[in-house]
């Protein structure tokens, strides 16, 4: 059996970031440590930073003047910025720089003519941050289906989530374009993300099963699943190497390994190191190795 994994898995710079920004608080502050939201969307990561003395706040109540409150990295919107102060907190920004300039190119076409669509999950964090730097003026949409319902417009300006799927971006504006006489495009999805995209494409043509591993809430984590399922049926979404059973590796010799943005190196290798002893116990005759 031969387990190969994906290039560029594991933690991205934003998130390498965010961690750091939040251990180097928790080391210099007496006081009470929180994040504003789950720091990154991994509940492995969360649990550990829980342990260290950082915690996840998601309301006002949980605060008190003189609390250090970080920033998660995907962001949040104004608003949340004037609450934390009002509150007389301490705040650490830990929001992913990529996210920060789409923040600032939603909060410029918030200030022009013309209707503002973001194309990714209403629901995600990194959404509701930047609709607040909108003015609330931004529409949200998922699906190209959706942008074919929308009505004709003199001009439109669309962006995405950094973690959108490209393929699925390209087709909204595909759709978009049809129904806006003059459509203004920026091509927000970050660059680490395009890169793990393509390198997990690459894989899920290579292999005859595939795990992605990560949080489930994990935007990015989710769009590598939905990437390599189009290619490979036989795709494992995981956010736990002792999910993998037996089962999941019968009759399979190439197996593929990737893992989001969000996803600790060493959950990747224990990912690898359950693929293998679960192969060796299965069918010890298979000589087993790694590339």
């Amino acid at each position: 059996m031969e387990i190969i994994i994906a290039k560029n898995s594991g933690f991205c710079y934003g998130v390498k970031r965010a961690l750091q920004l939040a251990r180097k608080t928790r080391e210099k502050n007496k006081h009470q440590v929180f994040s504003w939201g789950e720091l990154i969307h991994n509940p492995d990561v969360i649990n550990r930073l829980e342990k260290q003395g950082i915690r996840v706040a998601r309301s006002l109540n949980q605060l008190k003047a003189g609390d250090t409150v970080i920033i998660r990295s995907h962001g949040v919107s104004p608003e949340v910025y004037r609450r934390l102060k009002r509150k007389k907190v301490k705040i650490v920004d830990a929001t992913c720089p990529i996210v920060k300039k789409i923040q600032q190119t939603v909060q410029r076409l918030s200030k022009k003519s013309g209707e503002i669509i973001i194309v990714g999950n209403k629901n995600h964090p990194e959404i509701q941050g930047l609709i607040g730097y909108s003015q609330n003026k931004a529409m949200v949409i998922e699906t190209e289906a959706q942008a074919r319902e929308l009505p004709f417009r003199e001009k439109r300006a669309v962006l995405a989530q950094s973690t959108q799927d490209g393929k699925i971006f390209g087709q909204i504006i595909a759709a978009l374009a049809e129904k806006t006489t003059e459509l203004q495009v920026f091509n927000t999805i970050c660059q680490f993300t395009r890169v793990r995209q393509e390198a997990t494409a690459e894989l899920a043509r290579q292999v005859e099963a595939l795990f992605i591993i990560g949080g489930k809430n994990s935007s990015n984590t989710n769009k590598l699943y939905q990437i390599s399922r189009r290619l490979l049926p036989r795709t494992y979404f995981l956010e736990s190497a002792k999910e993998i059973n037996p089962e999941m590796l019968q009759g399979v010799k190439k197996i593929g390994v990737s893992g989001g943005a969000s996803t600790p190196p060493e959950m990747i290798k224990q990912t690898v190191s359950a693929i293998s002893n679960s192969f060796k116990q299965n069918l010890p005759q298979e000589k087993v190795s790694h590339d």
